[in-house]
């Protein structure tokens, strides 16, 4: 079951770019930095193109919360690390959306190597 709303899960898991920021520990935002996001199923998903030592990437494990911006929305959201159970499908979503930029830069956010950074987006209340 999703935390999304169906029109919240088409329009953010069909935008092109994400902007994601983590807070900080005194509460404070981070700037946003620009991602690509698939849908698979029900969830919402992001993976480090660069890697888990990407310092976006590292903020929104160690904070666990922050705010998503796409297809005209804004959101407060968890950070939830997932199992293997998801990776296929998530791998399957990029290739779906993304192919057209090529192999090159989709390898980079798809197979075992990327595996480790994949994040689900979880909706939450601030």
């Amino acid at each position: 079951m999703s935390d999304w709303t169906e029109s919240e899960l088409t329009r953010i898991g069909g935008a092109e770019e994400l902007r994601v920021a983590s807070i900080r520990r005194d509460g404070t935002q981070r700037p946003y930095v620009i991602v690509w996001v698939v849908r698979a199923g029900e969830g919402l998903y992001v993976r480090s193109a660069y890697g888990s030592d990407n310092p976006w990437f590292r903020r929104a494990v160690a904070s666990g919360a922050g705010r998503v911006k796409a297809g005209g929305l804004e959101s407060a959201v968890s950070f939830e690390q997932v199992g293997d159970e998801v990776n296929d499908a998530v791998d399957a979503a990029y290739h779906a959306k993304y192919d057209k930029y090529g192999a090159r830069i989709v390898g980079t956010v798809v197979g075992p190597e990327a595996w480790p950074t994949t994040l689900r987006l979880v909706s939450r209340t601030e």
